[in-house]
């Protein structure tokens, strides 16, 4: 794909197999030309020829300097607008050394423990972060921003209460965009919301609280007498508390909270116009096995050391569908790992003089502010006050504008300002001259209530205590990088979760002051570059689905799903079908369909799939006919995740249609599909599109995700608005699904990198060489393991899933998953969609080298399993049943296994050049489980008898 002799295009860069690799590859298919190859795979009811109307490639150096230009064209004001975003100041050595780090940002979620102790360590010190500030016990590894954390908090009050209310008290002085996202989540399931100052005495006939501590205007007030009366009358209490006020503030879990939720952006996370951020929830040990999303906890390998893993797997919605009590099935890692590491680098001394200063801060504006004879509204604050200024907030927002700080205009006689870490005296004489005061003192009185001052210790760990000089904290990140397998080290060969480049050109310019430092809700005029920005990114995506309208607003596939739901159950309530109820979902598809669809107010249908994997169109058939007026729609992955191109899926969409219901097409692998076909064409009417999987966003270790959704034009009204900018959607939307009103939009530069660099032709070759990559890995493995399903000439899609189950009883799928760690590999996907089973995608970035290093590996483990199939070796002991193989296990003095400790390190050439070091063996899964243990444990559990 050269543009002229010598010069190389991005996409030259971006895909792996050079061109006589590729002409090997197809070969070695039986195939004369990938034109014919993909002709063949793609069935000709879906391939319209159709070539997107993208702008054409554009070289790194000129997509570079447009990115510059858009980030100048944003005005970074100093953001003193508060509502939950504060500006933070991201220490470099962590900024340099993580955030914008490959072996952090192109790791996987780790479903492979021993091959991600590095990131678990740091996700376990997030945790324990959250878990020692809010007062409680048990804390996850983050969620996606508050206001879903608060909504989340909420479902899981309604199942522990004990109250027999539907309805969920909120405190009005929560963040507006919280109560939005809150009402969003509980309409569709018949909840209630109930919006109130909150005093001394409220109705108890509610299943729980929301409280905001320190409240959006400010105002510190103690929630201890709401929690009692909400605990007499048998509900939960929530609070929803800032991380950095509770290092002043008695954390709520020593008030009796139940669930403390919040964001951790001022630690250390850019603004990032509104995202990612991590989100946090903390519990009581009486709640751990509802707490939705991740937890990290610690278990024990088979040596008996120590060793981190993800706990109570069985949660995940892979496993529990309908059942599961939340779609969340990821977390915010990278924003959650900077923030934990912010409190590393810090710790409780640093923190607190940090709060201290905002503090300190935001007392001297108020005495400067009272001076000027301006009435401040709340009595007691940490670091917001809400001003009384009659009839003036336009005229004192625009004036502090003119002094280059941006306000709050609450409303036309109120505006709210915000002190934070990076606050100078001249911004805070700015905004005293915007109202029309004079000096700011040098001191002033402090208002922190004294029975709500914080009295207990945290961040007691040595962890918070050890890494206080640049060197120790470089090499603490370092050490727990080298700890993990991530992109950066080897193929990731995931079905489902398409680890592919995340080029550097579309990294960078997401650190640039106009992209990180915006507020979510400065003005639209100072955004003008993000404006172009998300307005060329819903146009281009758009354009490669064959979609009327995008929304950018969910900042998770699992939240794209909940949000083109809802749109679905909308648009049949707007034509007076609320009897559409039941939505319709193959027995193959992502686990998180059927928890979305609960969560959107529809019943789930399971569709049987036939012998060879696809949807069994008689049982769809049967199932509409048995419901003809309830049909909402059917949701479905395509191509399946079985990863073949089913050819009836015209028919099936069709069928749905014919009925009067709604099709929705799961966007995990659109990377079949850009430039070949659109979902939108062949019959879909709605998609959510995982940006970390086609359109490069790094994956982080399980977050950041964007996942936005394309829709047909008559599903447009329906798509997510926001309570605080009407920009973002429509009027007659469901409301906000995400904090922020373009969700992620941090990130929303990598994949309009990605776009503008590969052009029609780009993206197009993107998808025709992940066929290619998926087909050649299939047949090299053929005669070696089964690849379970197939379509048209025996071809798959993206992805392919080899059959382990013959093998069981000399080898376990989780055998072969291990044994790869001592090769350098990360395993594919276990045991989904079919147990027993790999699911194997190679994507289109991976060299050929690197795909039969792959390969070669796979055959390398068969011949093993033949050696215990013959005997040669027991099926107990030998190099695959005691996977993976660390250093201190080979070195120990004591060998007695039948196989030599060369034969379990180095099982192939090359390895002894360039070997990754497991640093613990197999994890024992079902011991962590009895034992959870959530935040770090004692020292003294890591230091040897």
């Amino acid at each position: 794909m050269s543009a002229r002799p010598g010069e190389t295009t991005f996409a030259d860069r971006h895909i792996g197999p050079r061109d006589g690799d590729v002409a090997e590859m197809i070969a070695a298919l039986g195939y004369s030309s990938l034109d014919e190859l993909i002709a063949t795979v793609v069935p000709d009811s879906i391939r319209d020829g159709y070539v997107p109307a993208l702008p054409p490639a554009a070289s790194e150096r000129e997509v570079a300097a447009e990115l510059a230009e858009l980030a100048a064209s944003n005005v970074v004001r100093r953001p003193m607008i508060g509502l939950g975003y504060h500006d933070t100041i991201t220490p470099p050595v962590i900024r340099r050394n993580l955030l914008e780090n490959p072996a952090w940002y192109t790791a996987y979620t780790p479903y492979q423990p021993e091959i991600s102790q590095g990131r678990l360590e740091a996700l376990l010190n997030f945790q324990t972060a959250v878990a020692d500030l809010s007062g409680l016990p048990l804390a996850n590894a983050s969620l996606l921003d508050e206001g879903t954390a608060a909504a989340e908090a909420m479902t899981m009050a309604r199942r522990a209460s004990k109250a027999q209310s539907d309805t969920f008290l909120v405190d009005a002085d929560c963040h507006p965009q919280t109560i939005d996202v809150v009402s969003t989540r509980a309409e569709p399931l018949g909840l209630k919301v109930r919006v109130a100052k909150l005093g001394n005495e409220i109705d108890t006939d509610v299943f729980g609280v929301l409280i905001q501590y320190p409240g959006s205007s400010g105002e510190i007030a103690d929630p201890t007498p709401i929690i009692e009366q909400v605990h007499a009358a048998g509900g939960l209490a929530v609070v929803a508390a800032d991380p950095l006020a509770l290092t002043l503030l008695t954390p709520p879990g020593e008030l009796g909270a139940d669930i403390v939720v919040g964001s951790t952006q001022r630690f250390g996370v850019p603004l990032f116009y509104g995202g990612p951020h991590a989100g946090y929830i903390a519990t009581t040990e009486a709640h751990r096995r509802t707490l939705p999303g991740r937890l990290v906890g610690v278990s024990v390998d088979g040596a008996d050391r120590p060793a981190l893993r993800l706990a109570l797997q069985t949660r995940e919605q892979h496993i529990r569908r309908e059942k599961a009590t939340s779609n969340i099935c990821t977390a915010q890692v990278l924003l959650a790992v900077t923030a934990g590491m912010y409190a590393v680098w810090h710790g409780p001394e640093g923190l607190t003089r940090i709060a201290t200063e905002v503090n300190e801060s935001t007392n001297r504006l108020a005495a400067a502010v009272r001076t000027a004879g301006v009435e401040i509204v709340n009595d007691r604050w940490f670091d917001t006050l809400t001003l009384r200024v009659l009839g003036r907030a336009d005229a004192v927002v625009e004036a502090a504008r003119e002094r280059g700080v941006e306000l709050r205009r609450v409303d036309a006689d109120h505006v709210g300002v915000a002190c934070d870490e990076t606050t100078t005296d001249a911004e805070l004489s700015a905004v005293v001259e915007a109202l029309g005061g004079g000096e700011v003192p040098a001191a002033a009185e402090a208002t922190i209530p004294i029975e709500l001052r914080r009295s207990s210790t945290f961040l007691d760990h040595p962890v918070f205590h050890q890494h206080r000089s640049e060197t120790d904290m470089l090499r603490y990140l370092r050490k727990l990088s080298d700890r993990d397998v991530a992109l950066d080290r080897a193929m990731i060969p995931l079905g489902s979760c398409t680890m592919k480049l995340n080029a550097t050109t579309e990294m960078e310019p997401i650190s640039l002051p106009g992209f990180a430092g915006l507020h979510p809700f400065a003005p639209l005029d100072a955004a003008a570059g993000y404006q172009q920005l998300i307005g060329d990114l819903e146009t281009w995506l758009a354009e490669v689905t064959g979609y009327d309208a995008v929304s950018l607003q969910p900042n998770a596939g699992s939240q794209g799903e909940l949000a083109g739901l809802l749109a679905i159950r909308r648009y049949h309530e707007d034509r007076g079908d609320n009897a559409r109820r039941l939505c319709l979902i193959p027995e193959s598809a992502h686990g998180t369909n059927a928890a979305s669809a609960v969560m959107a107010g529809l019943t789930v249908g399971v569709v049987r799939c036939d012998d060879e994997g696809n949807v069994d169109l008689d049982d769809l058939r049967a199932k509409i006919e048995a419901h003809p007026d309830e049909l909402a729609g059917v949701m479905i992955t395509y191509p399946s995740t079985h990863g073949v191109y089913e050819e009836t899926v015209a028919e099936l969409c069709g069928m749905v249609h014919d009925a009067g219901g709604q099709v929705y097409v799961d966007g995990a692998n659109l990377n079949a599909l850009v430039g070949v076909a659109r979902p939108g064409h062949f019959g879909a009417d709605v998609s959510h599109l995982n940006l970390h999987k086609t359109f490069c966003i790094p994956h982080g270790g399980g977050g950041p995700g964007v996942g936005p959704i394309g829709v047909r034009a008559h599903l447009a009204p329906f798509l997510p608005n926001h309570p605080l900018v009407p920009e973002a959607g429509p009027a007659t939307g469901p409301g906000a699904i995400a904090a922020a009103p373009w969700g992620s939009a941090g990130i929303l530069p990598i994949p309009w990198a990605y776009i503008r660099l590969m052009g029609a032709e780009g993206v197009t070759e993107a998808t025709r060489h992940a066929v290619l990559a998926a087909n050649y890995v299939a047949h090299r493995l053929q005669g070696h393991y089964e690849v379970l399903y197939t379509g048209r000439d025996g071809l798959v899609a993206h992805e392919c899933i080899i059959d382990t189950r013959p093998l069981k009883d000399h080898a376990s799928v989780d055998d072969i998953a291990k044994r790869l760690i001592d090769y350098g590999f990360h395993a594919p996907t276990m045991s989904f969609p079919v147990a027993g089973t790999l699911m194997i995608e190679p994507t289109e970035s991976e060299s050929k080298a690197e795909l039969d290093r792959f390969c070669d590996a796979m055959i390398a483990i068969r011949d093993e399993i033949r050696r215990v199939e013959s005997g040669e070796w027991p099926a107990d002991d030998n190099p695959l049943a005691n996977a993976p193989h660390p250093a201190e296990d080979l070195l120990g003095a004591e060998w007695t296994h039948p196989y030599s400790r060369e034969e379990a390190a180095y099982p192939v050439p090359g390895l002894r050049k360039d070997k990754y070091w497991v640093p613990v063996s197999r994890i024992d899964q079902a011991y962590g489980d009895r034992h959870l243990v959530c935040s770090c444990p004692p020292i003294t559990d890591f230091v040897d008898d």
